[in-house]
């Protein structure tokens, strides 16, 4: 469950205000459903606290703006939005992993480009065997593109490519085997459970 300190205060504070006036209806207002809760479990749990607690549910803006109580007929009007909660998220879902696959399918494989591109390894390797240290080296390399563009890769940027190096190296054909897996897992779509 997400950590939103805002929305726990707010709650809180509905709460102590029922709890000194027992009797005065208590209306938590919220911009609009999506504002509650990601999930179904979240908003199962809401439901189940503003009953708890006496409290009243207004929703300024959606699919249905008003005032529900989830003690009375607005008990199933949560149970709707729960499921409309889910459903929604499900959609955003698929429709992202859709987005992925067809860029995948077009080369595009998104992520931040490589820190560490094959020319400035190659020009680690060639001046490590000279006998230089990382620490030395690193000063002199420059990042080509992304956020730090013009800036030099960290100390730990270049040993981890260092190690990367070494590893395909060292199994060149479970690398490239891995490689192939992965490429044709992709290729045979989601896996079903």
């Amino acid at each position: 469950m997400r950590v939103r300190p805002k929305f726990e205060e707010a709650l809180r504070t509905a709460r102590e205000v029922k709890a000194h006036a027992p009797h005065c209806r208590v209306i938590l207002t919220v911009y609009e459903m999506k504002r509650l809760g990601r999930d179904a479990a979240e908003l199962t749990a809401l439901a189940d606290h503003l009953t708890a607690h006496g409290l009243v549910l207004e929703m300024l803006a959606g699919p249905l703006p008003g005032i529900y109580d989830p003690t009375g007929p607005g008990k199933l009007l949560f149970a709707f939005f729960v499921a409309m909660a889910e459903t929604e998220r499900e959609n955003i879902r698929e429709s992202t992993l859709e987005g992925l696959d067809t860029a995948s399918r077009k080369g595009k494989h998104g992520g931040r480009p490589p820190v560490i591109t094959d020319d400035m390894l190659h020009t680690v390797l060639r001046r490590r065997a000279n006998g230089e240290s990382v620490e030395q080296i690193q000063p002199d390399l420059i990042i080509p593109t992304g956020k730090r563009k013009g800036q030099s890769p960290s100390v730990a940027s270049v040993y981890r490519a260092l190690a990367e190096h070494a590893e395909r190296e060292t199994y060149p054909e479970a690398v490239e085997q891995a490689h192939d897996d992965f490429a044709a897992l992709q290729a045979s779509g989601p896996i079903s459970s």
